[in-house]
């Protein structure tokens, strides 16, 4: 990803998620500036993005909350998927897979030994066909952070996933 992907990762963002899911292009400009090597997009025949993955570098257990800066861990060991998303266009055509191996083998080849992320809108079952389970998280902070990707009563609740990387 680089910074001129932005405006395409924005367009993306809005297809997929709900207004008070949506982040800010300021914050992604911010994680994208402090993590550039691990955010990807997926763009067909070198065309415009038509999908995108957030992560970092971080520690299991720990959850960034919704539209805040990522926090490097000073000795990570988990690989934080912090956001997927996909244009509604493109699904079926395996770019979230794709993006997901790609940040995988770069976990593997930093030596972190997990991988996390929150799971929202129904999407449990595609990480579990990925590896990842749900797992409960134990700190108050981290409890406050998964709590605000419930942006209403009648949305599914966010669940954290992780799993181990060999």
């Amino acid at each position: 990803m680089s910074g001129r992907d932005i405006p395409a990762v924005m367009q993306i963002q809005a297809e997929c998620y709900p207004p008070l899911m949506q982040e800010s292009e300021a914050v992604f400009r911010a994680r994208l500036a402090l993590t550039p090597d691990t955010c990807w997009v997926w763009s067909p025949h070198g065309q415009e993005p038509v999908a995108y993955l957030f992560s970092y570098p971080s520690n299991k257990d720990v959850v960034t909350a919704l539209d805040q800066p990522f926090k490097i861990a000073a000795a990570p060991d988990c690989l934080y998927l912090h956001d997927l998303a996909v244009a509604p266009a493109a699904r079926g055509r395996q770019a979230a897979n794709a993006l997901v191996a790609v940040a995988l083998e770069q976990a593997r080849a930093d030596d972190l030994h997990w991988s996390a992320l929150v799971s929202v809108q129904q999407s449990q079952a595609f990480w579990t066909t990925l590896g990842y389970t749900s797992a409960e998280v134990l700190h108050s902070l981290a409890k406050e952070n998964l709590a605000s990707y419930q942006v209403s009563a009648n949305q599914a609740t966010a669940v954290y996933m992780c799993q181990q990387l060999s």
